[in-house]
């Protein structure tokens, strides 16, 4: 026969990497005001095309 369920379950490790100390790290960087703007990345060009597409 089987214990109820709400019986104690035994402690068991975390799962690895749940326990480490982790820390933020600023990755900003300085752009010059009159350097061009940077070219949109595929899903926003791809975006811009559908919307192009329904205005017409």
């Amino acid at each position: 026969m089987t214990s109820p369920s709400s019986s104690p379950r035994p402690e068991h490790a975390p799962r690895p990497g749940a326990t480490w100390q982790t820390e933020l790290v600023r990755t900003e960087q300085l752009v010059d005001d009159d350097a061009p703007d940077p070219r949109p990345n595929r899903a926003t060009r791809r975006a811009m095309k559908r919307a192009a597409r329904r205005n017409r």
